[in-house]
């Protein structure tokens, strides 16, 4: 049934809506622009050695003209410092999913113009992120290496002990039978070179490619040898000498061209079957609106079927048992001609609405239907009524569900996502396939207000307890501070930096996004692989 939108474009509501959600996107592009800005200035150094700059490796190794979805572009944001001005997002890599000669992959690229590609404090979390997925939807994992490492400047022991992992899900991708492809475009040392170590095909770049355990000062440190760079570990010596390259290139674009190639011969989708073809329309409601429709305020209102309705073919779904819990959505649509079932909220979820959410999402996983999440809740109601009526009982069938169901599941926070009303939507610690946020959703464990507001309670009462007079001034910046430290951590640039999510997106974008993890999704479950238990080994 094709939904009546009861929003007004034009309205003052609806400009209002509008002017706040796209000052808010034009922070998130802002924030992402920092980093290509700042390696920006690398060029003319780079240019120098007869190198490009890494996006425009990353630009040539890409189909032209098909999707790109970059993920964690925040990663790092007010990770390594609390001075916003000088926070630099995307953790020194680019990450995304895109087509090279035709395939769908994982790829990333080491954003050698920030401090020589050096991983920050959130680039192993980004990093590993990637690996997960690649392995989780079948991808070819694909890296473009220029890395100085770890920086021994901000060495910290985790990020050490974190870092292995990379190397461990290298390995896990390669015996998963998954192309694992990284081109050596600059210095790797260190843990670094593992990676071209650990990949099943590695391109060299002649006179620049270098890899070594160790490079000539920490050598020179180490043993007292003196060495050159080209001599411990230069692309040359490796695609001669030690049989670590196995093609040398003459520069980064005939690397990427080598690569490409290389993708095309793997003939990586003949064991993908067809997908059928469906024919789709377009929503009928204009998805451009989806930035004036949702509040910034997750506590205004806002009825998530006119989010839906901007999203799905035709503007069109079914809504499932509407009068009971109706404060819990669920829906049946379709999404680019692939049927989903669409949970969301338009308040609290109470226990009406929780056994009718576990329920639908039963029902999904019997269809193999595909799921997506909107999450827009302030958690499980609380309350005598509630606690009688089983909000217990009914919250734990939802997140039983939400665990169990074998289907596809995509989150999206497009509002807030308070305590364990995120568990039961599908957060971050269920590990949806996909999870992204909107620029004005706020997650954790409560809003601010509320936090605030508990523990002036509890500060009244103990005062009462011991019959002293309450402080209020004290009271009050209580009440400041803790608001203040809630509300900055809820913030969805600040959760994103610390890769609490796959990234921010514009609203605008959501059938994009949405329709392209989707297609990722049910590729994944339907390529047929070649798995062999152990990784191949380099000789």
């Amino acid at each position: 049934m094709r939904f009546q939108s009861r929003a007004v474009p034009g309205s003052e509501a609806f400009n209002a809506n509008r002017a706040d959600m796209l000052a808010l996107v034009d922070r998130l592009r802002a924030l992402e622009s920092r980093a290509a800005a700042l390696s920006e200035r690398r060029r003319e150094r780079m240019e120098a050695r007869g190198q490009i700059t890494p996006r425009e490796r990353l630009s040539r190794l890409l189909d032209p003209g098909m999707p790109f979805v970059q993920l964690h572009s925040l990663a790092g944001y007010l990770a390594d410092t609390d001075d916003e001005a000088r926070s630099i997002p995307g953790a020194s890599v680019i990450i995304g999913i895109g087509f090279v000669s035709g395939v769908r992959s994982m790829i990333v690229v080491d954003d050698s113009g920030i401090k020589a590609g050096a991983m920050s404090a959130m680039t192993v979390p980004a990093f590993l992120s990637a690996q997960e997925l690649a392995l989780r939807h079948k991808l070819p994992f694909i890296h473009l290496v220029e890395s100085a490492g770890a920086n021994l400047m901000e060495y910290r022991v985790e990020l050490w002990a974190h870092g292995g992992r990379l190397f461990r899900n290298l390995a896990r991708l390669s015996a998963a039978g998954l192309p694992n492809l990284a081109i050596l475009h600059g210095p790797s040392t260190a843990g670094g070179a593992y990676m071209p170590g650990l990949a099943d095909y590695v391109v060299g770049v002649r006179g620049n490619g270098m890899a070594a355990l160790g490079g000539a000062a920490l050598v020179r440190a180490a043993t007292g040898e003196a060495a050159s760079d080209s001599d411990l570990g230069g692309a040359e010596m490796h695609a001669t000498v030690s049989g670590l390259v196995d093609y040398l290139a003459e520069d980064d674009a005939h690397a990427i061209e080598i690569a490409r190639d290389l993708f095309a011969r793997l003939d990586w989708n003949r064991n993908l079957p067809p997908r059928p073809v469906r024919d789709f329309d377009e929503p009928a409601l204009d998805p451009d609106e989806l930035a004036g429709v949702v509040p910034v305020d997750y506590r205004t209102p806002v009825d998530m079927r006119e989010i839906v309705a901007r999203v799905v073919d035709g503007s069109a779904f079914e809504d499932f048992r509407p009068g009971h819990g109706a404060a819990t959505v669920c829906l049946q649509a379709a999404l680019t001609g692939i049927p989903v079932g669409i949970i969301g909220n338009n308040g609290p979820l109470d226990p009406d609405g929780a056994a009718k959410a576990a329920q639908f999402i039963q029902l999904c996983g019997q269809s193999d239907m595909p799921l997506i999440f909107l999450n827009n809740t302030t958690g499980f109601m609380v309350g005598t009524e509630y606690e009688r009526a089983g909000m217990i009982k009914h919250g734990a069938k939802m997140i039983q569900a939400v665990t169990g169901v074998d289907v596809p599941r995509i989150t999206l926070y497009v509002g807030a996502s308070f305590g364990a009303g995120n568990y039961g939507m599908s957060g971050h610690a269920f590990e949806p396939d996909f999870l992204f946020a909107w620029p004005n959703a706020t997650t954790g464990v409560m809003g601010g207000e509320q936090a605030a507001g508990t523990m002036e309670l509890v500060a009244r009462a103990s005062a009462d307890r011991r019959k002293e007079a309450v402080d209020e001034a004290a009271l009050a910046e209580q009440r400041r501070r803790i608001i203040a430290h809630f509300d900055r951590q809820s913030d969805a640039f600040y959760t994103s930096g610390r890769c609490l999510d796959h990234g921010v997106i514009d609203p605008r974008d959501t059938r994009r996004v949405l329709g392209f993890c989707l297609e990722t999704c049910l590729e994944g479950r339907a390529r047929r692989v070649r798995p062999s238990g152990y990784a191949v080994h380099r000789f």
